[in-house]
Formats: structure tokens, C-alpha cells, sequence
């Protein structure tokens, strides 16, 4: 498949604490633009799409991570993995091809100060 023909999920994570999230899909993603290039348009797509709750709309997201991939096994975690940071978190300079993005891949979207509290205390507030 083509990376002008990508679909990818993003997870936006509004809570951890309380596994406040929502799936947006982009279809037609071009992989081999930047993390930061795909953050950029995402930022500036989510306050303006339909369908979200105004709260997931003016979120400060600043970072994303590899959720699952497709043809892969799932993580038994609910809304993101705490484990392998290094290796999922995404890096600015980097395409998304080479960051291991590809056709179908789930990346959740997060305020990474909101990951690190809840990384250092993973408790649930249900």
C-alpha cells in the first residue's frame, strides 16, 4: 500500500485517570511526512472537527506514541501502554515511516506531563 493511501487512528487522550479518550481516523496519510509535520495538522484539525466534545477539542496534545499496529498484538492496556517509551513515543525529526508508523498503526495523542504524572502513579479514578 501506497504511503499516500495510509489510514491511520489517532487515540486522543484527554484523562488517563479516567480513560477519557476518542478515536479520530485520517485516511490518506502521507507517511513520509515528519512527526512533527503530522502533529501540526492534527493540532490544527482536532478543534475544528465535528463530532468531538468541546473538552478533546482545546486539549494542549503534544505528543504521541505507538498504540498497536496492524497484524500485531494488542497491548492489554486500556487507552496506552506505559512500557517502551523509547521505542514508541515518536520523535519530532523523524518520519513517521521511520518512527514505525504505518498503513492501520493506533497512536494515541497526549499532553506529555499528563503521561509522566500518571506513568510515576498509573492509578485509576473510577
Amino acid at each position: 500500500m501506497s504511503a499516500e493511501s495510509s489510514t491511520i487512528t489517532v487515540r486522543l487522550v484527554r484523562s488517563f485517570e479516567h480513560r477519557n479518550f476518542r478515536p479520530v481516523v485520517y485516511h490518506g496519510v502521507n507517511l513520509d511526512q515528519t512527526v512533527k509535520q503530522f502533529i501540526a495538522f492534527v493540532q490544527k484539525d482536532v478543534p475544528s472537527r465535528a463530532g468531538l466534545p468541546p473538552p478533546f477539542k482545546t486539549y494542549n496534545y503534544d505528543t504521541m506514541k505507538i498504540i498497536h499496529q496492524a497484524h500485531k498484538s494488542k497491548t492489554g492496556d486500556l487507552v496506552v501502554s506505559l512500557e517502551d517509551d523509547d521505542k514508541l513515543i515518536l520523535k519530532e525529526d523523524s518520519t513517521l515511516k521511520a518512527a514505525g508508523v504505518a498503513n492501520e498503526t493506533e497512536l494515541a495523542f497526549f499532553c506529555e506531563e499528563d503521561y509522566r504524572s500518571y506513568k510515576a502513579n498509573p492509578v485509576s479514578a473510577w
